[in-house]
């Protein structure tokens, strides 16, 4: 078997360059200046990962991580722009204005029985600590997927592979290196990985990584939330956000990253398509390289549930909608956090997002017009024409604040006049009140 952990000291398939057509063309200059410092200071260079894999593809990689036998101590030597990040595993960043090459040390190939002070597991064999290094040999079966384990070398311009990924790539298949259920204990963030690269690459998993990720979803529950944002941020926001919550759905992944949305789609059909719209919106918005934020999907994850628990506030403590909203909001946001933790710059944001939305049934008046000034006006209205598109909102109210958008200020003093006469309502005269003597003037 390709994958069998007793050819750890195998020979790698060497690829020439005349028969791949990685070019370095599509490797970004600093990565190479990266790679050929190195290499002539005496160690091993070699572009490593979903780089190499991209390229192999033609779909010209943006992010370029180097694999080599020098000390993160010795590739600070060599940069002055380095600086060593991370406890878990110790990397080199070499940065060159925005651009940030990652420079990680081989690791060695450490079992779950052997001891080191620089490695340690938990008891479920999760990795917690991983800086015991060695050689390209060891270093490949640490890695997560074939076709993320092929070594570009900058000495001679060819593919280095010990696991059969290039063949993958050809045929468009995802397999984990090893035993899938250890790499998934190992690793949980690993089944969510899979389906990204499934979702993005159009890759098949294969069978025995298909079975242990159905069998091992819960191990997710293990895994700090503060990395699982990194993880949604990366899913939801690449391009490809459709098609990942379908796989996470059919994996029972999502089960474990949003409990209250997955139970709020079973049997909601409006529901899963307003979430279902929102990710397409996404992905447009993506490819059209136009901004996305967070807190907007985060918002539509959460609008079942918290609209459900805001119907029941107003039953039991007599609250306003928007007050119940905004209670709502914040309290989901809040039981959230124990699975996914998302920084408060993105659910304050996402709770004015939804506590406007009631404000939109009003569309005369003065309070109706200033909504337009409110700075996540765009956002909610955003928000709102989702809703209308599942029936929430009147077609007429979605086309009558899609219009008001265009019009000039005179146009919109009429589109809001008040309701009943057509005119706008007046402004009212404050009465002065008198001042009494001896006050302190200010």
């Amino acid at each position: 078997m390709k994958n069998s952990g007793s050819q750890q000291h195998a020979e790698p398939r060497i690829i020439p360059r005349p028969s791949h057509n990685v070019s370095r063309a599509e490797i970004s200059k600093n990565a190479l200046k990266v790679l050929y410092r190195l290499n002539k200071a005496g160690y091993q260079a070699f572009l490593v990962g979903g780089c190499v894999r991209d390229a192999l593809l033609e779909l010209h990689p943006k992010d370029f991580d180097v694999a080599t036998d020098a000390s993160p101590d010795e590739v600070r030597a060599l940069f002055g722009n380095c600086r060593l990040i991370g406890r878990r595993f110790r990397l080199a960043h070499v940065r060159f204005g925005r651009e940030v090459i990652e420079v990680a040390t081989f690791r060695a190939a450490t079992g779950e029985d052997e001891e080191h002070p620089d490695a340690s597991r938990d008891d479920a064999g999760r990795i917690l600590r991983d800086n015991v290094y060695g050689v390209i040999e060891e270093d490949v079966w640490r890695r997560d997927f074939t076709c993320n384990a092929l070594y570009y070398n900058i000495a001679d311009f060819s593919i280095w592979d010990y696991v059969g990924g290039v063949d993958d790539v050809r045929a468009r298949r995802l397999e984990l290196i090893g035993d899938p259920q250890t790499r998934l204990r190992e690793d949980p963030v690993r089944m969510l990985r899979a389906v990204r690269f499934a979702a993005k690459l159009d890759f098949t998993i294969e069978q025995r990584t298909h079975e242990a990720i159905s069998a091992s979803v819960e191990l997710l529950r293990t895994v700090p939330p503060a990395r699982l944002f990194d993880e949604f941020l990366k899913m939801f926001q690449a391009g490809f956000a459709e098609k990942t919550f379908l796989m996470l759905r059919q994996y029972r992944l999502f089960r474990e990253l949003f409990p209250e949305t997955d139970a709020a789609l079973d049997g909601d059909e409006s529901f899963v398509r307003f979430v279902q719209e929102a990710l397409v919106n996404t992905d447009r918005r993506v490819h059209a390289e136009q901004s996305v934020t967070p807190m907007f999907l985060i918002g539509v994850f959460l609008w079942a549930p918290v609209r459900e628990l805001a119907k029941q506030m107003r039953e039991d403590d007599g609250l306003t909608e928007v007050q119940s909203l905004t209670a709502a909001a914040w309290q989901m946001a809040g039981l959230q956090q124990s699975r996914i933790s998302i920084p408060k710059r993105f659910t304050a944001p996402m709770r004015e997002m939804l506590a406007l939305q009631p404000r939109f049934d009003k569309v005369a008046g003065r309070r109706a017009l200033k909504l337009l000034e409110h700075r996540r006006f765009r956002a909610a209205y955003d928000f709102m024409m989702l809703r209308a598109g599942i029936g929430e909102v009147d077609d007429s109210i979605a086309a009558f604040w899609t219009e008001v958008q265009t019009q000039s200020g005179d146009e919109r003093e009429k589109s809001f006049a008040a309701e009943g006469s057509g005119e706008p309502r007046k402004k009212r005269r404050r009465r002065r009140r008198r001042r009494a003597s001896g006050a302190q003037q200010t």
